[in-house]
């Protein structure tokens, strides 16, 4: 069945924008055309966040705003802006609200940049029962848990942390799914072999890049703010230390607890026009750390025609507890594509991004060569 015929799978731009048209997507302000993607829609920040004591799920028939009347210690106003102290754990109100009908469901995910910074963020809904995860018919507001792991950020009403995705039906792809991709289209390339159960192994690369001769990146605890909104903004040295070669053990790379480590996969990753990915972000069989916070890639990325020349895909990566020796070509993660309900209008990358073709690429926060 050719892509443009599923009935089921991710909505594609020209789908969000008459969902938006149709009220299913509403918003305190309407929405710009800048947070539309090929295959979601970036969030906003709203007005009003809290300080709250710790991480929850509201529960069966309770609200966010119960919850808070409970746990928030102090609200913020972000009208002009306001910062997010690492270590911290906050609830903010997004701009944007659902009304979903019966057969479309929504889930979302951190933009590539907040993973980058170490940004952990999770949508809420009200009733909710797990996260990221809104079920179809929710009518309601959406809410961001937002905890700033290695960085204090400077954020204000209006700024972009996550984006949502949109689905009809329900999409199981299958290993059979995948496995036909690879060899019609090439999902990844650049090593001896693909693993293909349930979703696509990607490896993470410690051979040193030709150009740099790095590994990957580790940050720096105690560092500066980083204002949220600004590009291009921070000094690299302030905020990060190289990983090179010397830092490597017999064996491979240990990943200290309490550190977070930007690294490349050894795979070069492609996604097809008519396809949609997500980074499945956790996994304690492939050992105990956390890999890629940012779950969404887009219809177009690493493709050849677009321009890009070898896209690897960035692990951001932090150890759970106990120090964990990560080596050459182990799997770290699982790349899982599901099929668009038809191809997008525009691609990723046709008009230009931050991270296509990218190795080693650090947030679009810091100035890079």
């Amino acid at each position: 069945m050719p892509a443009e015929d599923f009935e089921n799978g991710i909505l594609p731009v020209q789908h969000l924008e008459q969902a938006i048209q149709d009220g299913v997507i509403a918003a305190d302000h309407p929405v710009e055309e800048g947070q539309l993607q090929p295959a979601s829609l970036d969030l906003r920040l709203g007005r009003e966040a809290w300080r709250v004591q710790a991480s929850f799920l509201p529960g069966q028939h309770m609200t966010v705003a119960d919850k808070l009347a409970k746990f928030g210690m102090h609200k913020i106003d972000l009208s002009d802006g306001a910062v997010l102290e690492r270590g911290c754990v906050y609830i903010v109100k997004l701009q944007e609200r659902l009304r979903l009908p019966a057969g479309i469901s929504a889930m979302a995910n951190p933009k590539s940049s907040t993973g980058r910074l170490d940004i952990f963020t999770r949508l809420i809904t009200d009733g909710a029962r797990e996260f990221e995860s809104v079920a179809d018919g929710y009518e309601g507001p959406l809410y961001a848990e937002i905890s700033p792991r290695t960085f204090s950020v400077l954020v204000r009403a209006g700024s972009r942390l996550s984006q949502l995705r949109l689905r009809r039906g329900i999409s199981a792809p299958s290993d059979l799914l995948m496995e036909s991709l690879q060899s019609t289209v090439g999902l990844v390339h650049g090593a001896e072999r693909t693993d293909i159960r349930d979703g696509v192994a990607l490896s993470v690369n410690l051979e040193p890049d030709v150009k740099s001769g790095m590994i990957g990146w580790r940050a720096r605890k105690h560092a500066g703010l980083i204002d949220i909104d600004s590009p291009a903004s921070q000094p690299v040295d302030a905020f990060w230390e190289r990983v090179t070669p010397s830092d490597l053990t017999v064996g491979g790379l240990v990943l200290n607890p309490d550190e977070f480590y930007i690294l490349a996969s050894r795979e070069f990753v492609t996604v097809p026009k008519d396809h949609a990915a997500e980074m499945r972000a956790y996994d304690t069989r492939v050992g105990e750390f956390r890999a890629h916070y940012a779950g969404f890639f887009d219809p177009g990325f690493g493709m050849a025609e677009l321009g890009a020349e070898g896209t690897r895909a960035v692990l951001e990566v932090r150890s759970h507890d106990v120090p964990f020796l990560i080596e050459q070509g182990q799997t770290v993660c699982r790349l899982v594509y599901e099929p668009m309900v038809s191809v997008p209008a525009t691609l990723y990358g046709a008009g230009g991004s931050n991270y296509q073709s990218q190795g080693l690429r650090l947030a679009k926060h810091f100035i890079q060569g």
